[in-house]
């Protein structure tokens, strides 16, 4: 059986998260499906996977809530189930910073579309002239499966080691355009925000992270593959699974989320 992948998150507070927890859970276990759902009061970050038409009724469940009506999805097909089990809990942050003063649903930082990033990627400059420099914000053995070319890497263990990163280099920053990105988005918009509240004027965040790249615009610029939280492990840039490194046996290195 074919699956389909989708992942998604959104930031918007929610105040009712026990029933939310069992109202999502019930749907997606009475489905099939499995995967990870992290909900806190500051929204939701959501990877899941199934029959089709099971996700898509999920998904129409979930849209039922004003909350959540446009939230963007991001679709893939794996050809057997990447995960293991359903998970659906109640989390302090969906992506875990450590910084509970930045509020992303206040206002996002500005985004940037892949095409555009491409462009300006091809010209080595942004649309005003001054040089780009894109910041990887995902951990250190994600991006060894894939980055952008010349992107820079604090060689992170977990996303909570950010914020200090960022006030060590902070100064070297501030006379470039700096992209942020990561898999699918959450991570760099909550890094662009922060690099905005340290005083950096020109920081954009790729808006849909490198899966919408792929989805977009393909493999310019980008090395490798994407590493993904499920048992595909790695994700080309027509979103197909990679094989496995020869010298890393399979499942080696999933997780259930980013951390």
């Amino acid at each position: 059986m074919t699956c389909l992948n989708i992942a998604a998150y959104r930031f918007v507070t929610l105040t009712d998260l026990p029933a939310l927890r069992e109202r999502l859970h019930e749907a997606a276990a009475s489905r099939g499906l499995k995967g990870t759902v992290l909900l806190a009061e500051e929204g939701i970050n959501l990877f899941l996977a199934g029959e089709a038409r099971a996700v898509r009724a999920w998904r129409a469940l979930l849209c039922e809530d004003a909350r959540f009506t446009d939230i963007e999805v991001k679709e893939s097909h794996s050809d057997t189930q990447p995960f293991q089990r359903l998970k659906v809990k109640i989390k302090r942050e969906i992506i875990r910073m450590d910084h509970p003063t930045l509020r992303p649903e206040a206002g996002r930082a500005p985004a940037v579309d892949a095409a555009t990033l491409a462009r300006w990627l091809d010209a080595g400059v942004d649309d005003s002239g001054r040089p780009v420099a894109l910041l990887d914000t995902r951990n250190a053995f994600e991006v060894d499966h894939g980055a952008f070319a010349g992107a820079i890497d604090w060689r992170i263990d977990k996303f909570t080691e950010f914020p200090a990163r960022l006030a060590e280099q902070v100064e070297a920053l501030k006379d470039v355009t700096v992209v942020s990105y990561c898999t699918g988005g959450i991570r760099c918009e909550k890094a662009a925000l922060l690099m905005r509240e340290r005083g950096l004027a020109h920081v954009y965040q790729l808006d849909g992270g490198i899966l919408k790249y792929f989805e977009t615009v393909g493999q310019a610029h980008f090395h490798g593959g994407c590493f993904v939280f499920d048992e595909r492990e790695v994700l080309d840039a027509r979103l197909a699974p990679l094989t496995a490194r020869a010298d890393e046996p399979p499942g080696s290195s999933v997780a259930s989320a980013p951390d």
